[in-house]
């Protein structure tokens, strides 16, 4: 495999993140937490640094303070290094004051870090998926094939083409067209029921990227999906990388092959979740030679004091007195009082759940208090007059909704100790 040493990476976290909502109401979509003590966007920054790549430009936009702070105090290199870095890049407003008006664009507004970069290779990734992907691989095929640019790609149902890019390719992989989220498409080579989606990753010869970007603002066209590559397709030598080809080394025989989930919905978000659980999860979130690396955790570890716990995380400085957790996901200090029941449910930062209380297929976000007692996700109609219920019955309690001294809590002291980290129980 051949080193990399010239290519630059910009990631798109301007997302807002509307369909996340309320997750969404104070952070962006990058920042949404996930698992134990990870951020989203911590996936496409681990993928990057672990694939050697090690200039990385976050294009952010919509509430973005949570997420640089979290890259501040994450993602750091070091100082004697100057092409180490992770960087947060507001909108530049150099041709006017306009936020970023599409993927394009945002990249456009900071062409002058490409060309005082003098990049080979620019990366373009989104960061809103949970997947791992060495991204050298996918630059291997690109210069080995010749192209002008590369788009990632894998089977989407033909049900969800509105939610992709979708490409078509001759039988050397070359993108003869490209449709941005069309209503229908005809089914890939080999599938009645699979189209090729794109997976919203990029990866382009800087020279030709910078042609483009400044095509495109002469033409007043600001989007990568929508614009510029349907219009290379005619012009430029466009081809797409197979995402199963991709190999990550650690990986476990029982996950899922090429797992990749775009967690833009409760639901898609919801659901990953549980793909992490148990002893042979589908994405294994342990894995030492490709490690997702998460904030620095200066929590205490977590304290099991008696209970029943079937296939569950808890998160460091967390205490579970007495209480039943079901695939359950605690994240950091959240205390679970005596008698409570969760299941299916993910607990966020310094959360409290009361005696008693019982909570089913729920997302409490961070800060809440839940009283003692109280019940969540067995009344969808009550639960909907206070929250956000989805069509599948999901509630999401929005951070803070539960303010302390709502209710009546035991104090605890838990005397089992689990590991630095997270402890995980598996049944």
């Amino acid at each position: 495999m051949t080193v990399h040493r010239n290519v630059l990476a910009f990631v798109m976290a301007g997302g807002e993140g509307s369909r996340l909502h309320p997750l969404t109401a104070d952070r962006c979509k990058p920042a949404v937490p996930f698992n134990g003590k990870h951020r989203i966007v911590d996936f496409v920054l681990s993928n990057l640094v672990n694939s050697e790549i090690y200039s990385v430009y976050l294009l952010v936009q919509y509430k973005s303070q949570s997420l640089i702070e979290h890259v501040r105090q994450t993602w750091t290199m070091a100082r004697f290094m100057p092409q180490h870095f992770v960087t947060c890049v507001p909108p530049q407003m150099r041709n006017g004051p306009e936020w970023f008006q599409g993927t394009a664009d945002a990249v456009y507004q900071n062409i002058h870090l490409i060309e005082s970069m003098k990049p080979d290779i620019v990366a373009v990734f989104g960061a809103d998926h949970i997947y791992r992907m060495d991204v050298r691989q996918m630059i291997d095929f690109h210069l080995q094939s010749g192209a002008h640019a590369s788009v990632a790609t894998l089977p989407v149902r033909l049900s969800q083409s509105d939610q992709f890019g979708i490409v078509d390719i001759d039988d050397n992989n070359r993108i003869v067209d490209f449709k941005e989220k069309p209503k229908a498409c005809k089914p890939m080579p080999g599938s009645t029921s699979h189209a090729l989606g794109s997976m919203g990753n990029y990866i382009f010869n800087a020279d030709v990227l910078l042609e483009q970007l400044r095509k495109m603002h002469e033409n007043g066209t600001s989007d990568f999906g929508k614009h510029i590559l349907p219009s290379m397709v005619k012009t430029h030598k466009l081809v797409a990388y197979d995402f199963d080809t991709n190999h990550i080394p650690g990986t476990e025989p029982y996950e899922e092959h090429g797992y990749w989930r775009d967690v833009g919905t409760i639901d898609a978000y919801f659901q990953a979740h549980f793909d992490t659980l148990g002893a042979a999860p589908k994405f294994r979130m342990t894995n030492s030679r490709w490690p997702i690396y998460a904030s620095p955790d200066q929590a205490e570890s977590a304290q099991i004091e008696n209970g029943v716990i079937n296939r569950s995380v808890v998160g460091s400085g967390s205490i579970v007195d007495g209480a039943a957790l079901d695939h359950a996901m605690l994240r950091r200090s959240v205390h679970v009082d005596r008698g409570a029941r969760l299941e299916h449910c993910i607990v966020m930062e310094r959360s409290r759940i009361g005696r008693g209380a019982q909570v089913h297929r729920a997302i409490i976000d961070q800060d809440n208090d839940v009283p003692a007692g109280e019940r969540i996700g067995f009344d969808l109609e009550q639960d909907r007059r206070r929250f956000h219920v989805t069509e599948s019955g999901i509630v999401v309690v929005p951070a803070g909704y539960f303010r302390p001294g709502s209710g009546h809590h035991a104090t605890t002291r838990g005397t089992v100790r689990a590991g630095k980290g997270k402890l995980e129980v598996v049944a």
